[in-house]
């Protein structure tokens, strides 16, 4: 059996952005990981759910959260192919998170290091480790791709 490592959950969570990708939303995948088991999927559904709120992330902190019987999600990881916005870190970092692993970084948007740093900030009462640019060209030109065919 193949190990699992960031690799193999980032082609889950790419699994998840190619689902969006299928129903015409922006292709971002997320995954929530505890002890080596995917408790939570999401993909981006804004458009579909016509809500500011479905986020990939925030539909996988739920479905983990639902899981796990509790809010809080330490000691799990979450793989995600974008690096998140303000509203998904301020939710990896209320939910505890211990692990954030990106893809892609967003330039424009990102709360992980790109324009803010949400995870790291040493006034919230939690902080979480963050691995960045795993499998990042394939996450980053399935972004490209798809606005690159909305242009045209």
């Amino acid at each position: 059996m193949k190990e699992k490592n960031d690799e193999y959950y980032m082609k889950e969570a790419l699994k998840e952005a190619r689902k969006a990708l299928r129903i015409n939303e922006v292709p971002i995948g997320c995954v929530i990981v505890y002890q080596g088991e995917i408790i939570g999927r999401g993909y981006n559904r804004r458009m579909t759910d016509k809500t500011a709120l479905a986020h990939a992330e925030i539909t996988a902190i739920k479905k983990a959260c639902k899981k796990m019987g509790d809010w809080r999600l330490d000691d799990t990881q979450m793989y995600v192919t974008l690096e998140p916005c303000q509203m998904c870190a301020g939710a990896i970092v209320q939910s505890r998170i211990r692990k954030v692993v990106i893809g892609a970084m967003n330039p424009k948007a990102g709360c992980a290091g790109s324009i803010l740093d949400l995870l790291h900030m040493k006034e919230f009462n939690h902080q979480c480790e963050v691995s960045t640019n795993v499998l990042e060209e394939e996450c980053a030109a399935l972004l490209k791709d798809f606005f690159k065919d909305l242009r045209q």
